[in-house]
């Protein structure tokens, strides 16, 4: 993201015209590196986010909404105490550096002061001070003496500018002209190397502007010009950037550089999240999935123990079928296993302690504790597999998850199932949806739905009329598929674009053919106390299928 100084400097232009005259009303800090503040001016309220997080650090004008946390960080508060009510002077540039300068007048019964919030935009070295004639207040990233830095950011110590760059301003236009006669190599990277303020990505929009050997005077116009283009750039139909003029032909232009930021950020921001969910969520179905094949390993490994069952229970029929012929004291004895066909002899331990009776005993005993153990291994077995097929299905949803909604059900049922806690190591409650956002397409006049998760399958197909569609993938976990009739008959047409969908929402969705079962609802049953989105079904046809997510068609 270009955010050097070059485009700070339009961004803070615009903060200025937007901001000055403004009332802070909350100030939140929702991340360890990101504050909000609430601003009231005169012609709306407006949310200015600071981010000094390293890999998207910015100010910029936000709509995504997210939970304050329960308790205020420190540098928060601190904001609070000193800015709450603060009227906003101006927003400026520190000459042409990637630090933006916010000046409060704040007026309170007892104090008339101005504080100003410096605002350092710089990669992994991005913070927020304030400030109060010169001394510093409070900052969101502090540093002392013993750490070595060249900076002390603690409070009552002096603010300074973070040290200057060995890079020459492009504002003055004699000492550009010295340095681009040195020039060598790619212009893009020679300016970038060695100007003040200019990214990479920045001084390569300049160079497809200016051709590949600009004067000074080029370059200083570019850069101070007010004449700009906002877009956000895209690649491959996704956003990759925002710039202040782009000669890209893949964009979408904006009426302010703050709109375009904004929508980029917004993109940038939705996608970490969905990530980070995604991340958080797979973790957790990760660690079930290796406790439920370790169960069944144990469970594997029981039962092999167990193999020698019948022989245990051979050996005392043997011994009393031939206790005439045994003596106490005998520690072993060989007898004809009579039920084999060629009737091979067997030899046989004996407790030298123990009566012949005794010794058929302990057989019988053995044997009917490894037949408890059996018996207990099957239900076991059952109970695992149903576990572990229950978090297959779970998985199927969270590798088809397109959407950061799509998660909520999915975090629901972890929940549910204790493998999720709240800070206070108590299961979360289980959600109850009032209105499930489930999939929805459009065809031929057609509604299509399909579900996002266990929770709302289950939903969709209870809300489902008998003469309704109901779809899945045959031996495949998927979202359930509907298609609802309004009592009309269904082309085969609409079966099929359905078909593809269920396909792509199920495990099969990177095969190149996917069989679909199709029946009417009211074959559809759910049997008792069986989990989330499980049923069986009947008199249904099956429908081959490519998998296709049908974008075109989503409403």
């Amino acid at each position: 993201m270009p955010q050097d100084a070059f485009t700070l400097k339009h961004v803070i232009k615009e903060l200025d015209e937007l901001l000055a005259g403004g009332k802070i009303s909350r100030i939140n800090q929702r991340e360890k590196d990101g504050l909000t503040f609430l601003i009231y001016t005169k012609n709306s309220t407006v949310k200015l986010e600071i981010s000094a997080n390293a890999q998207n650090c910015r100010l910029n004008i936000g709509s995504n909404e997210k939970q304050a946390p329960a308790a205020a960080p420190n540098f928060c508060m601190l904001l609070r105490k000193h800015l709450q009510n603060a009227q906003i002077l101006k927003v400026r540039q520190i000459g042409f550096e990637r630090i933006a300068a916010i000046d409060f007048l704040c007026v309170t019964e007892f104090e008339r002061a101005e504080r100003t919030l410096y605002c350092e935009i710089m990669g992994k070295y991005s913070n927020v001070i304030l400030t109060e004639n010169g001394v510093i207040l409070g900052a969101l990233k502090t540093s002392g003496i013993d750490d070595g830095t060249h900076r002390l950011l603690l409070s009552g110590a002096k603010y300074n500018l973070p040290p200057a760059q060995d890079k020459v301003n492009p504002l003055d236009k004699e000492e550009l002209e010295k340095v681009l006669s040195e020039r060598e190599g790619e212009l893009a990277r020679f300016i970038s190397a060695r100007v003040l303020g200019v990214c990479y990505s920045t001084a390569l929009e300049m160079e497809n502007a200016l051709g590949e050997n600009p004067s000074a005077e080029d370059i200083y116009n570019y850069i101070v010009t007010d004449d700009i283009s906002p877009c956000v750039t895209y690649s491959n139909g996704v956003p990759n950037d925002f710039k202040v003029r782009s000669s890209s032909p893949d964009k979408k232009l904006y009426p302010s550089l703050l709109k375009a930021q904004g929508e980029y950020y917004l993109y940038v921001t939705k996608k970490k999240e969905f990530e980070d969910k995604k991340r958080k969520l797979d973790g957790v179905l990760r660690s079930a999935e290796k406790k439920c094949g370790k169960r069944l390993e144990i469970i594997s490994s029981r039962r092999q123990d167990c193999e020698d069952m019948d022989t245990l229970k051979l050996k005392g029929e043997l011994i009393t079928a031939n206790i005439y012929a045994i003596e106490r004291g005998m520690d072993s004895f060989k007898a004809v296993n009579y039920y084999l066909e060629n009737c091979p002899e067997i030899t046989i331990a004996l407790d030298r302690q123990l009566t012949p009776s005794q010794n058929a005993q302990k057989y019988y005993k053995r044997y009917a504790k490894l037949k408890r153990t059996v018996a207990a291994l099957d239900v076991q077995e059952a109970e695992a597999e149903r576990e572990k097929d229950y978090l297959a299905s779970i998985r199927c949803h969270l590798d088809g998850a397109d959407d950061i909604a799509d998660f909520e059900g999915i975090e629901t049922e972890l929940s549910a199932a204790g493998l999720i806690k709240t800070a206070d190591g108590k299961n979360k409650k289980k959600k109850q949806e009032d209105e499930p956002v489930y999939r929805k397409f459009l065809y031929n006049g057609f509604t299509i739905i399909a579900g996002r998760n266990n929770l709302q399958n289950e939903r969709l197909t209870k809300s489902l009329k008998e003469s309704d569609l109901w779809l899945h993938t045959q031996k495949y976990h998927s979202s359930h598929v509907a298609i609802l009739s309004d009592g009309r008959p269904i082309p085969d047409d609409v079966i099929k674009v359905a078909a593809e969908i269920c396909g792509y929402y199920s495990e099969a969705r990177q095969s190149g053919k996917v069989p679909v079962d199709y029946t009417l609802k009211k074959y559809v049953k759910k049997p008792n106390a069986s989990k989330a989105g499980f049923v069986t079904y009947t008199e249904y046809k099956t429908a081959v299928a490519e998998p296709n997510a049908h974008a075109e068609l989503k409403d």
